[in-house]
């Protein structure tokens, strides 16, 4: 049993060293392959992204996707609580209907940089844990960075650089406000839906995003 305790002791405390190193290397080191792209890879999903850094893309992107998938992601420190209640009584109150979620974008970006996508325990945990380092390392302006550049957009498509050069042929520079909130708008089914070719629902959902932008602030990320 001593043995057993000791190997377990150990095993947790060299995955603590080593994950503090991994994201301490990603906070100077663009991540250049995700887990997540490798499965989709090896799937046949084939892989096009362009990593670009977050001052050279329009603020139009930066406040859309905060606009679409986490409001208070400049004030909370990477889970937000309030949402987590709010989400808590949506589903107790629409039990036989689409579960509602409380993913902020440091979540999502603790998920997409070094996790798998699954659902259970084991996977929940460990975004939790990573979301916890990220945030104490990175700071928000690198975690909207590595987010806006490792999020899925398309089958094997990842980032907005990527995304904007697909169905904008621009740059995300250029990126205009509706352009931007067309792309924050599918971050949620990439796969099933096009930012270039939105249906009712994208462009009304889009509109939606649109002006929520306006009341996005980035001076926090200055």
């Amino acid at each position: 049993m001593k043995r057993i305790f000791t190997f377990i002791w150990k095993f947790i405390f060299y995955s603590v060293i080593i994950s503090v190193l991994w994201v301490c290397l990603y906070l100077v080191i663009n991540p250049y392959l995700t887990p997540y792209q490798v499965f989709n890879v090896f799937k046949g999903n084939g892989l096009t992204k362009d990593w670009e850094s977050i001052d050279n893309m329009s603020p139009n992107i930066l406040k859309a996707v905060i606009a679409a998938e986490d409001a208070n992601f400049l004030n909370h420190k990477g889970i937000d609580w309030n949402a987590v209640e709010d989400a808590k009584k949506y589903n107790a109150r629409n039990k036989k209907g689409r579960m509602r979620g409380a993913s902020t974008i440091t979540m999502q970006t603790a998920k997409n940089t070094f996790l798998w996508h699954s659902r259970n325990f084991i996977r929940k945990g460990l975004e939790l844990y990573f979301t916890v380092l990220i945030e104490a390392i990175w700071g928000k302006k690198r975690i909207l960075e590595v987010y806006l550049n490792v999020i899925e957009l398309g089958e094997g498509i990842y980032g907005v650089e990527a995304a904007s050069q697909k169905y904008f042929n621009k740059p995300a520079l250029k990126l205009t406000k509706r352009e931007a909130a067309l792309i924050a708008t599918v971050l949620p089914n990439p796969i099933k839906w096009s930012p270039s070719k939105p249906t009712a629902y994208i462009n009304g959902r889009a509109s939606t995003i649109q002006a929520r932008m306006n009341q996005v602030s980035l001076k926090e990320l200055e």
